[in-house]
């Protein structure tokens, strides 16, 4: 995947870069966060940040109303991404919540932020390593670009822990990340000048035992319009 097309998507830009440092700045003075080192992505966890009632809301509402997961890549193979997955309502009381707890949580506004998504993965589902941010050279760029411009950040919240398998593998870094439920982890998708970041690529890997749940906000260098 090459980020690198001449557009303003896929370059250095000082307003993702501003927008970034203070979300970095953010976290960094929160005590109840923790920085995951690496040099090579600005990642965060925060444990406990959704309560065991507000994890089991949310799995029962993946479950109603989950569906195959798609791809932005049409073309790419079926069993790329294998998990069921679906648009939470934002108006839902436990979805709003947590919605508006992780902007406040990053310090960003709300209108930045895509419909939180739920994501569910049975035994042996996975989805294989991607970004978060949209490569400049695709098809659907010019719809993104115009729809909010680059995803700039990722939260995801684990709403189950599995027995085995399951984590979120960053192979660049050399880390995976396991389910625990109510974890919060976030990370930036782009470098420190604002470019997008291609050592963030990232897989959630096969689950061997139980059933994994999560979900999934992306905030935009702009407002997000659906």
């Amino acid at each position: 995947m090459d980020s690198k097309t001449p557009d303003d998507g896929g370059a250095a830009s000082p307003a993702r870069a501003a927008m970034s440092a203070k979300v970095r700045e953010r976290l960094n003075r929160n005590p109840m966060v923790s920085r995951i080192e690496t040099p090579l992505i600005d990642m965060y966890v925060r444990h406990d940040f959704a309560s065991a009632q507000e994890c089991a809301r949310l799995r029962e509402l993946i479950d109603a109303d989950a569906q195959p997961s798609s791809l932005f890549a049409g073309s790419a193979s079926p069993d790329w991404r294998t998990s069921s997955s679906c648009h939470l309502d934002p108006w839902e009381a436990t979805v709003e919540a947590v919605s508006d707890r992780i902007c406040a949580l990053m310090g960003l506004a709300p209108a930045l932020g895509e419909t939180l998504q739920g994501q569910r993965y049975h035994v042996g589902q996975q989805y294989k390593a991607h970004y978060d941010f949209f490569p400049v050279n695709t098809d659907y760029w010019p719809r993104m670009r115009d729809s909010g411009g680059q995803r700039c950040w990722t939260a995801m919240v684990y709403l189950s822990g599995v027995a085995a398998g399951g984590e979120t593998h960053f192979p660049h870094a050399g880390f995976m990340v396991p389910p625990r439920e109510g974890m919060l982890l976030v990370w930036s998708n782009l470098t420190a000048d604002g470019a997008p970041n291609e050592k963030t690529a990232h897989a959630a890997l096969p689950v061997a035992v139980g059933t994994k749940y999560v979900v999934t906000k992306w905030f935009r260098e702009r407002p997000w319009t659906p």
